[in-house]
């Protein structure tokens, strides 16, 4: 089973729900928890988020995005023409 990370999309086993993972809690006696945020808008607002036991979630869709390098700033010297 992978590990869910922010930005995953993940799916409720029990109620089907499904969204991004948008915060992760961890409580004091182990229970972690994330808040899924579903797509979609009603009455011209953001549907709410749902809190959720990781054991209850699945992963739908890894967020797998590949990091670039950052690219380098500065002075670039430009060589003389002849």
């Amino acid at each position: 089973m992978k590990k869910i990370k922010l930005g995953d999309k993940v799916k409720d086993t029990i109620t089907d729900f499904e969204g991004i993972a948008t915060i992760r809690s961890e409580y004091i006696n182990g229970c972690v928890q994330f808040a899924v945020q579903p797509k979609g808008i009603k009455d011209g607002k953001m549907l709410e988020a749902e809190w959720v036991d990781e054991a209850q979630l699945v992963l739908v869709e890894d967020n797998n995005k590949k990091k670039t390098k950052p690219r380098q700033g500065g002075v670039r010297l430009h060589p003389k023409i002849r």
